[in-house]
């Protein structure tokens, strides 16, 4: 089985220095990364392309000119550019745990996805990130907030059954799932720009094609770096496009990836 990395970006180059720095440290390598790019404008490309210099894992950057918040359209464009059989995926404002993909990997079950949370970094240690480089934490690190999910304690994971329902916990910072189960409910719902509900729209699509969800409880974890709330404005409107989803129990969207296929 093929791993594909898949991070999403737009215009915080600092961040991303981090996450491909955590990156390196992984014991577990994926067989490819991808970076989906919703448009920078700054110094995001110069950065990728040194690191493609020193980077032993395939690098593939998909692009596309800055038309808002588009997120939905580029990880669309660049999972079709994917080889892998199986897509990790997190944000480039979260740092991994060395055992993040081995963790994924180990989990993963035909007809099944997975999801985990993310340990939050609060906004005075952040700040200090990008000055001292550091992508290295655990449980008794300063300035964690939800301090457990920091903890790594893998065969505990055992204990969370898969479930055939909805999480509120879907964030698309570190979720993971077949390439093969993503093509089949036509990837990403175009129609939702805006920030929200755009993951657990894809899930729910998933749930309503028979796939079943594990979480990724003690293991699988990702350092998010602060920063300030995204806009809402479209939240409204993407949250019915879920709901809606779930009481027609859409599989396929119709505005998805096939059209880059």
């Amino acid at each position: 089985m093929k791993i594909s990395l898949l991070i999403s970006t737009y215009n915080w180059p600092d961040a991303l220095d981090l996450v491909l720095l955590s990156i390196e440290n992984l014991t577990f390598k994926p067989d490819e990364l991808l970076i989906a790019d919703d448009g920078s404008t700054d110094t995001t490309i110069d950065l990728i392309n040194a690191f493609k210099k020193k980077s032993s894992i395939p690098i593939t950057h998909v692009w596309h000119k800055d038309d808002g918040f588009k997120r939905s359209e580029i990880l669309n464009k660049t999972i079709a550019k994917s080889k892998g059989d199986y897509i990790i995926q997190t944000d480039g404002d979260c740092i991994l745990h060395p055992l993040f993909i081995k963790d994924h990997y180990s989990l993963a079950k035909k007809n099944r996805y997975l999801f985990g949370s993310r340990v939050s970094l609060n906004e005075e240690t952040s700040a200090t990130l990008f000055l001292n480089k550091k992508v290295k934490f655990n449980f008794f690190s300063t300035g964690l907030n939800k301090r457990t999910r920091a903890i790594r304690i893998s065969f505990l994971s055992i204990f969370y059954r898969s479930k055939t329902e909805l999480s509120k916990k879907i964030r698309g910072c570190n979720i993971s799932y077949w390439k093969k189960d993503f093509i089949s409910v036509n990837g990403y719902n175009e129609d939702m720009t805006g920030w929200g509900r755009e993951d657990s729209e894809l899930i729910t699509r998933m749930i309503n094609k028979g796939c079943v969800g594990k979480r990724v409880r003690y293991c699988g974890i990702v350092y998010h770096i602060w920063h300030p709330p995204a806009s809402k404005t479209s939240f409204n409107k993407n949250d019915q496009i879920q709901k809606d989803a779930t009481l027609n129990k859409t599989i396929r969207c119709k505005n998805g990836i096939d059209k880059y296929l």
